[in-house]
């Protein structure tokens, strides 16, 4: 397992093959700091690289998931050479690598909402593969209500919502719960408290475990390549990782276990 860094802004919580991230600025409701940003994306690297992880849950610590930007942070960037055009371009990039990193990671990621999850909030929980919500959980883009649009979650949000959705609640910043999340496409699951938000996760992480880390992890490769390919570009790239696989122990393992009529090796206690 690789040496994880120690940040100040999360905490980590690893149970057997699955690590839950806890966003951890509670005092500003988690707000997105640069600095919160930067331990995030060491974070992600160093996990990335773990081949005994499976899973990777988010959550916000103090009842919140996160604000969104830290728009003190964002107050600052008007004085001095944290204002210029390049700085707040690069700031930006920061954010965007960061959701991408997220979307892209070869582990299943899991979203657990309680409270706000606003702004980049909001689109953090859209890089999510599944989505678990509370009832009462708040959900909105709020971006254009102080001036600035709605960036690097863009994508994200078109992505998950569709464009129609997406272009209404960005330009409107309306605000909706998390039973409305549910219909509009945002949450996978909805439960009515914290208590039912962890049965739900325990319930999703019995399913991630019956499935082939490696299979997961290039089944998502080729699912985020559909956003981007077409046609034979597409068709070769599907091949080519449905190749990647059919030549590991896992695949050979997998087949062997169905063939046999039993659980494969990873599967074993599901």
């Amino acid at each position: 397992m690789p040496a994880y860094p120690d940040p100040k802004d999360l905490l980590l919580e690893r149970q057997d093959d699955w690590l839950t991230i806890w966003l951890n600025r509670p005092d500003v409701r988690n707000a997105l700091s640069n600095p919160m940003l930067e331990e995030l994306l060491r974070t992600l690297d160093a996990i990335a690289e773990d081949p005994g992880l499976r899973g990777l849950t988010f959550r916000g610590s103090g009842g919140t998931f996160c604000a969104g930007g830290d728009l003190k942070g964002f107050r600052a960037m008007f004085h001095g050479e944290a204002g210029s055009h390049a700085a707040v371009a690069a700031t930006s990039r920061l954010v965007g690598d960061l959701f991408r990193r997220i979307e892209a990671m070869p582990q299943v990621v899991v979203m657990l909402v309680e409270g706000a999850a606003m702004a980049g909030g909001f689109g953090m929980v859209c890089a999510g593969d599944v989505v678990a919500v509370t009832r009462d959980a708040k959900f909105a883009l709020t971006e254009t209500t102080i001036g600035i649009p709605a960036a690097q979650i863009a994508p994200l949000v078109v992505r998950r919502m569709g464009l129609k959705t997406a272009r209404r609640l960005m330009l409107t910043a309306a605000r909706f719960d998390g039973s409305e999340a549910e219909a509009l496409g945002l949450a996978d699951f909805v439960a009515e408290d914290a208590a039912g938000l962890a049965a739900i996760e325990a319930d999703i992480r019995r399913g991630v475990r019956r499935c082939g880390r490696t299979a997961n992890a290039v089944t998502k490769e080729i699912v985020l390549a559909t956003t981007r390919l077409e046609g034979q570009e597409m068709i070769d790239f599907a091949a080519e990782g449905f190749a990647r696989c059919m030549i590991t122990d896992e695949a050979r393992e997998g087949i062997g276990a169905f063939l046999e009529k039993r659980k494969p090796s990873w599967a074993e206690g599901q």
